[in-house]
């Protein structure tokens, strides 16, 4: 079994998902007392949420890089980089590693491709829906279109995230929220929806839903098993 490297804190309630799905994941395909081999640096995310906020791109990317250095040191065979939006700044990470990055647009669009989805909604932070970083890779790699809800649903769903989500707060007033800017996003041609915020699914679950939901957590952690235990 190789060894996972999670770089995790964005926040650290998506971050914990991570971990125990990584680890039900061994457990399931090994059995008896087996755990995933995981290194783990969790960053600060105040800092992080910062530099996002000022747009300073290059900075976060630096400060993720070094600690991507640090999980590669403690022996990881791979990187999970444990946030959508933060993937804005995945080419600086991979260039200061020598371990793969396992991309986390790229579990969703390999499954949305294999499943003949071709519209997809995406919600996320507003980073990840307004940017090219995640819609241009889906569409590039694997044919999918994203759709996202228009500016006034644009910001609920990014106030969520940072007023509520991140700081482990689970409200049925904004699950119902969700549930609304998906059904617009249905009436406008969706076939799916990316979940493409890694605390989305503490939210949102498959029954509040008509529409397949595509948790990029879940997909990115099966990215990682299957590069963990292609040997085993």
């Amino acid at each position: 079994m190789k060894t996972i490297g999670v770089l995790g804190g964005m926040s650290w309630e998506s971050t914990e998902s991570y971990y125990r799905l990584l680890n039900e994941g061994v457990r399931e395909r090994l059995g008896g007392h087996h755990s995933a081999r995981i290194v783990m640096i969790s960053v600060d995310f105040a800092e992080i949420e910062a530099l996002q906020r000022a747009g300073d791109w290059v900075a976060a990317g630096r400060q993720l890089a070094e600690a991507a250095r640090r999980v590669e040191a403690a022996g990881a065979d791979c990187l999970l980089l444990a946030t959508n939006t933060m993937h804005r700044v995945a080419p600086a990470i991979s260039a200061a590693i020598d371990i793969p990055l396992l991309h986390i647009a790229d579990g969703t669009g390999e499954r949305l491709m294999a499943a003949g989805i071709e519209r997809v909604g995406l919600l996320g932070t507003r980073f990840t829906m307004e940017q090219d970083f995640y819609r241009g890779r889906l569409a590039e790699r694997y044919g999918v279109t994203c759709l996202v809800p228009d500016a006034p649903k644009r910001d609920q769903v990014h106030r969520i995230i940072f007023e509520e989500l991140v700081q482990g707060v689970i409200s049925d007033v904004s699950r119902q929220n969700y549930r609304s800017i998906v059904a617009s996003l249905e009436a406008d041609g969706a076939q799916a929806i990316i979940l493409g915020c890694t605390e989305i699914s503490l939210l949102l679950r498959p029954k509040d839903c008509d529409l397949p939901l595509y948790d990029t957590t879940a997909l990115h952690v099966a990215m990682g098993l299957e590069y963990a235990l292609r040997s085993v």
